[in-house]
């Protein structure tokens, strides 16, 4: 089947083609055809199966265009608001659809002024709507369609009420989607008062748990669970992956150890303002951050399409939120790879997950010292192959040259190698000894730096790692504060790196370090 089966337009087929659309997802072959036809449906369906264009598609064809909006999008969170209304405006963009994204945390009279101007299709949260309703800014009066997408989501998050009251305040002989994953019972009242006779649209859990996402778990104690991640990052080396927590603290500690050991992480959790989050996100999708630590709830309306791994830290609540989890990856018939930590405890939780997903997740066991070389060793000469075909070692010839009137060319290769990387596995097992034993004999360093001057943990890891040539495992706790920031290394090497980044620059600006003073 393809989409010129639905009997589209010319204008929304040439668009699904450039946004290089070929055929159908099953959410779109069962729900296209019914909402075509004027029928109010019920999709259950998770995220990354393809359901924002199985209503888009629609609104699109049916959208007549007026003074007031013709249909309304309700999201849960700004991000999907923003990523949906994209999507639609994409698939409209020859029938020059009007679509306006309308969120909190934006500006009010910036969207006060595009709804005078005139909208098509409105893409929401419902507590800005409520606002511009109450204001009188904003007349649904003209509604033909309501969606609303990421239902139980959007539930959690305690919109229920608004989505009610937006739902009164539409003409009652609209046509009514609602596209949820799970179907708690405030959901199944909704549909029962608000729509008439709905089709119910269902996408099994088999098509749920695409094939192309392979599923592993390890056993891991409790308190290895760190140690355990780092060897999996350097073994897998993702190209973007999500670290899943349960609590706002264990993201903050596992993004900073992270840091610590030199990837490349960022946290995301509810406790971040709106600018924070954006920051953060924006890093993640640009991959400049690789790595993103984040809660259930933070992570609610992430889109991204290159994440290659999803982590679960600590085993999902339950088998819907694993499933949910999960669909991160593998998206756009992409590979990816679901990896999920289990105590012993949780065998019994594990083989619930199973049998909700219907899916076999394969134990493994963990990559051993010679996997992590081997694995950190390729990514090195991976690294080394990109600079000779750029030709970015030129400049170092001549000195090659110099060196090799005394040495071979395989010693000052193998010498410059550890020097750039210090890969070998004496060097790993010193690390990983380091790191077990330096909870005893640390010194607190005090820094003139913190992040008033934007500087993350990662900086302050590189500078003394690169600066006092000292393994990162060895260094401690680091707490960046707002004028200034407090650094744990191990009392031996207290002066070495006070000698090194005394008085340096970093972030535009000089700072003094100095032992801290006893609290």
């Amino acid at each position: 089947m393809n989409f010129k089966d639905f009997s589209l337009s010319e204008e929304t087929l040439r668009s699904l083609s450039e946004m290089g659309f070929e055929e159908p997802t099953p959410i779109q072959v069962s729900a296209i055809p019914l909402v075509l036809k004027g029928k109010d449906i019920i999709g259950q369906a998770q995220t990354g199966t393809g359901k924002t264009a199985a209503f888009g598609i629609p609104v699109v064809e049916k959208c007549r265009k007026g003074k007031n909006p013709f249909a309304i999008v309700l999201e849960p969170t700004r991000e999907l608001a923003m990523q949906v209304s994209q999507e639609i405006l994409r698939i409209g963009r020859y029938k020059k659809l009007r679509v306006l994204p309308v969120y909190g945390g934006a500006s009010i009279q910036r969207q006060i002024k595009a709804l005078k101007g005139g909208t098509d299709v409105l893409v929401a949260t419902p507590g800005r709507i409520i606002d511009h309703i109450n204001r009188g800014t904003l007349s649904l009066s003209d509604i033909k369609m309501v969606v609303l997408d990421e239902a139980d989501e959007m539930l959690n998050m305690g919109f229920i009420e608004d989505i009610e009251t937006i739902l009164k305040t539409t003409p009652s002989e609209r046509q009514t989607l609602l596209f949820s994953a799970t179907m708690p019972l405030p959901i199944i009242n909704i549909a029962k008062r608000y729509m008439k006779n709905p089709e119910k649209v269902k996408i099994n859990t088999k098509e749920i748990v695409v094939p192309e996402i392979k599923q592993i778990f390890y056993e891991v104690r409790e308190e290895d669970k760190l140690n355990a991640l780092s060897k999996l990052l350097d073994v897998e080396d993702p190209k973007l992956a999500i670290v899943f927590c349960h609590t706002k603290r264990e993201v903050d500690e596992v993004s900073m150890k992270l840091s610590q050991m030199g990837y490349n992480a960022g946290a995301l959790h509810g406790d971040y303002t709106q600018t924070q989050r954006e920051e953060v996100i924006g890093k993640f999708k640009r991959g400049m951050l690789d790595i993103l630590v984040a809660t259930d709830v933070a992570a609610r309306g992430l889109d991204i399409k290159d994440v290659t791994h999803v982590i679960n830290y600590n085993i999902p609540q339950n088998p819907e939120r694993y499933i949910h989890r999960i669909g991160r990856t593998g998206r756009a018939g992409q590979t990816g790879i679901a990896i999920t930590f289990v105590t012993p405890r949780e065998y019994r939780h594990l083989r619930l997950i199973e049998k909700t997903a219907r899916a076999v997740i394969n134990r493994k066991r963990l990559p051993s010292t010679e996997d992590i070389i081997k694995a950190r060793q390729k990514k090195m000469n991976k690294e080394i192959e990109g600079i000779i075909k750029d030709n970015k070692h030129t400049d170092y010839v001549s000195a090659v040259s110099e060196l090799s009137k005394q040495y071979s060319l395989e010693d000052i290769a193998a010498a410059a190698l550890y020097a750039a990387y210090g890969v070998t596995k004496s060097v790993y097992q010193e690390e990983q000894g380091a790191s077990r034993s330096q909870k005893n004999g640390m010194v607190r360093l005090f820094m003139t730096i913190g992040r008033i001057d934007r500087i993350k943990v990662a900086d302050i890891v590189r500078s003394i790692v690169s600066e006092a040539n000292i393994a990162y495992s060895r260094i401690g706790n680091i707490d960046v504060l707002e004028r200034f920031t407090f650094v744990e290394v191990p009392e031996d090497l207290a002066d070495i790196v006070i000698r090194a980044v005394d008085d340096m620059m970093m972030k535009g600006r000089r700072i003094k370090v100095e032992k801290a003073k006893a609290k």
